[in-house]
């Protein structure tokens, strides 16, 4: 399964999850709330660091990569990201049909890139852009994986549209797919990258940032 990594950019360093930036993305959590309304995002730290534990625990099974986002120029936590439906492919397929379990050593077949959030002081800056970048990157040049998924809330169209401005192919709406951060029932909206669409895809948000 993937072993943690830090991703270093001009503006951002993805550095692998753990307890010790607990309080940390507390505080970035904490600046202003008003654009959490369809985001899983702790509020208090005994929710951070249970927050924390379980994607860790999803990163044990090889199912996800979580990442802590720190602003490179101020040298401060603003936020949190991960890889997460890690699935390694294989040529006998699963069955019953499932992710399937990943051997040591192996790296994903294909990924997602989600659970991301940022502090009210690190949105509307480079850094999502450039935390895009590096996590696709890392996915597409370093595991060699055949797409990306990003999904958001149906109604988040805030969401939707950064998904699309980084390259993000809208797929659909899956109905009634899990219960929203606010106890609805949430549609969901499901965007991909795929292998042969990374290279224009990597040349815009190279462009955006410069």
């Amino acid at each position: 399964m993937p072993e943690p990594v830090t991703l270093e950019g001009k503006h951002v360093r993805l550095e692998p999850l753990g307890a010790a930036h607990t309080d940390g993305l507390l505080r970035a959590a904490t600046e202003s709330r008003d654009t959490y309304a369809f985001t899983k995002v702790p509020d208090d730290h005994d929710t951070m660091a249970r927050y924390i534990e379980e994607a860790l625990q999803e990163q044990a099974t090889g199912a996800a990569l979580p990442f802590a986002v720190r602003d490179v120029q101020r040298d401060t936590l603003v936020g949190s990201t991960r890889f997460l439906d890690l699935d390694y492919w294989t040529a006998t397929p699963a069955w019953p049909a499932g992710r399937s379990v990943p051997r040591s050593g192996a790296v994903p077949t294909v990924a997602e890139i989600g659970s991301t959030w940022l502090g009210a002081s690190a949105q509307r800056t480079p850094c999502n852009t450039e935390a895009k970048l590096l996590l696709l990157t890392h996915a597409f040049d370093v595991w060699g994986v055949l797409r990306v998924t990003l999904k958001t809330d149906a109604r988040n169209a805030r969401s939707r549209a950064a998904i699309e401005r980084i390259g993000g192919r809208f797929e659909g709406i899956r109905r009634a797919h899990t219960l929203a951060v606010d106890g609805t029932v949430r549609d969901s909206a499901y965007f991909s990258i795929l292998r042969e669409e990374w290279h224009g895809v990597r040349s815009a948000l190279e462009a955006r940032l410069t």
